[in-house]
């Protein structure tokens, strides 16, 4: 008998279903309520909720259940976990489904990392559905790995689990109508467009709209979600563990604005996995904050599944997959059970599943850092006012400041007084030597330096620190291991983390990263950087030139508003030309 007629048959309850999950609350995402019922499932698809009987039952006694989570936009490398150790983190904590934008291993190793990505996932008990990358390099003003062009794309465009094009960064090239970003643009066809536009407004906005692009996760106030939805894009409500939105984005929730909302990630620690959770936690806090638990739910499942026309996600209802959440209440959001495909997957807040994946030789040797000539770090001081990168805490947006700066030996220094430090971006995919070099101010580091090869998007190596020899040799560290994070302190290293694949991830259990990661980030804070920094997080975003206001990349200081390189000295004045040197 075909799975077709075992729907039919059973959901008219003529036949016995494989599982029943007896006496349930079930929520039903399209009326928002619970209701008590049974659950059949024949292989791995839903049959009917009602009275049924199976070859199996599990008597659920009124528990609730929920169909499984979605995470609407995440990376998957920005957990520094394999795929594998991901879904070890996520399944347990309630997520079924994630929408992963594979740009960040692409811009190291290109197509390859994006194929590695695919193949990895195909076997876990979770939905892992891709975007393809719409911005490697993120930008003109980096280095980054690779270059993909519409044509690279256009070999993976048709693949079943890819849903369209990943987050348009460069929203300059969308509003300039950049033939080569209008290509990719068209390359989606009839599939979706994520966007990423931070700050944008008003008929700018509007172009951006028009592109095709319909959805945004760098909201940070309402008055910008609300503006986007009027421009009819979609609004992922981000909760990560750099950029923390979710509480000052809920006021603008209500009947008719939640349905076109949704919950990501984005970029997500395995500590904060561990902690807090995942998507389950994005429910939580909005259920605490008043948003009705109905509302809650419908965001976190059958929103995103409609949004990317997963027609049989999302929902507790004839046909879709069974992938269920248990909850012995609706206060704490940590499922007691949770079933993929009608299997269960996770229980108690462990995994029930493990697999192994091969990874390839070209994704774990990636380091190629050319060899590192001290002079590069210096900053040469043509009088003493200087463009810095103001921090902002729990944002990855900073700002434009212009400080006046110690000057010794005709350099510009690092000064302790000031909380200022200097922050340099190696390259380190083609070995050219390239070092960009800028000043920090607000990061707390009193004494040493930290680096990673997690430097978003163009990933090369970034290092912070209050002297050039300690930041060399954090560089050198992570060039030992293959890429990774790094801590170092009077020339001697105190910590390290081997991110092996891609210089991204880690090849070790969920619960090694962790560890390892807190032992980092407490040597980290004891060193001075404050408690409301994630260092290496908001390490990692300093060298994004996409978000406002000003970035640094291995070519130099950007001006993300002016979207161009400026020189770190306000009036740096070349004594060869004669003239201001931009």
């Amino acid at each position: 008998m075909n799975l077709l007629k075992k729907l039919i048959m059973t959901a008219k309850g003529d036949r016995k279903a494989e599982l029943v999950l007896k006496n349930a609350e079930v929520f039903h995402v399209f009326t928002g309520e619970f209701i008590k019922g049974d659950i059949a499932i024949v292989e791995g698809r839903i049959a009917g909720i009602g009275n049924y009987e199976g070859e199996q039952e599990i008597d659920l006694r009124g528990k609730y259940v929920t169909p499984g989570f979605i995470d609407g936009h995440i990376h998957l490398e920005s957990s520094m976990l394999s795929p594998l150790e991901f879904a070890r983190a996520v399944v347990p904590a309630g997520t079924t489904t994630v929408i992963a934008d594979p740009h960040e291993i692409a811009n190291v190793v290109g197509m390859s990392g994006i194929r590695y990505l695919l193949d990895a996932t195909e076997d876990l008990p979770l939905n892992v559905y891709m975007m393809l990358p719409s911005c490697v390099p993120a930008t003109h003003l980096e280095n980054s790995g690779a270059k993909l062009l519409a044509a690279d794309l256009a070999e993976l465009i048709d693949h079943p689990r890819i849903l369209g094009l990943g987050e348009m960064m460069n929203y300059p090239g969308v509003l300039a109508a950049d033939p080569m970003v209008l290509d990719k643009i068209r390359l989606a066809k009839h599939k979706k467009i994520d966007g990423h536009a931070p700050g944008l407004s008003g008929n700018d906005l509007m172009a951006y709209a028009a592109a095709g692009v319909q959805s945004d996760h760098e909201c940070v106030t309402p008055h910008q979600a609300m503006e986007k939805l009027r421009a009819g894009m979609y609004i992922m409500i981000r909760e990560g563990s750099a950029a923390k939105n979710l509480r000052p984005l809920l006021p603008m929730i209500n009947a008719y604005t939640s349905q076109f909302c949704c919950f990501a990630a984005d970029d997500r620690h395995p500590a904060d996995l561990i902690a807090e959770g995942h998507i389950n936690h994005m429910v939580k806090v909005a259920v605490e904050e008043g948003i009705p638990v109905a509302t809650a739910l419908q965001m976190a499942t059958i929103n995103s599944a409609r949004y990317f026309h997963l027609e049989d996600t999302g929902a507790i209802a004839p046909k879709y997959k069974a992938d269920l959440l248990v909850f012995d209440d609706l206060e704490e959001w940590k499922p007691c059970m949770v079933f993929k495909d009608g299997v269960m997957v996770a229980k108690n807040k462990a995994a029930l599943f493990d697999t192994t994946a091969k990874i390839p030789a070209d994704i774990e040797r990636t380091m190629h850092l050319a060899p590192i000539d001290p002079a590069k770090l210096k900053i040469a001081a043509y009088g003493d006012t200087a463009r810095v990168i103001g921090l902002v805490p729990h944002q990855i947006i900073t700002k434009n400041l212009i400080m006046k700066v110690p000057v010794q030996g005709g350099c510009v220094m690092a000064d302790a007084s000031q909380n200022l430090l200097k922050l340099a971006v190696f390259e380190r995919h083609h070995a050219t030597g390239n070092i960009g070099v800028g000043l920090v101010q607000g990061f707390g580091l009193k004494k040493g330096a930290i680096a990673s090869t997690i430097a978003h998007d163009s990933h090369n190596l970034i290092a912070i620190g209050d002297c050039d020899e300690d930041i060399i040799a954090a560089a050198k560290e992570l060039e030992r291991i293959q890429g990774g994070l790094a801590i170092v302190a009077g020339g001697k290293v105190l910590g390290s983390l081997a991110l092996p694949i891609a210089g991204l991830m880690s090849d070790q259990s969920v619960t090694f990263v962790e560890e390892r990661l807190s032992f980092l980030k407490k040597i980290a804070h004891e060193l001075g950087i404050y408690d409301y920094y994630d260092p290496f997080l908001t390490l990692a975003f300093l060298a994004l030139p996409v978000i406002p206001e000003l970035k640094l990349t291995d070519l130099g200081l950007v001006d993300v508003n002016a979207f161009a390189l400026v020189p770190v000295m306000v009036e740096e004045i070349s004594s060869e030309r004669g003239h201001v040197n931009v």
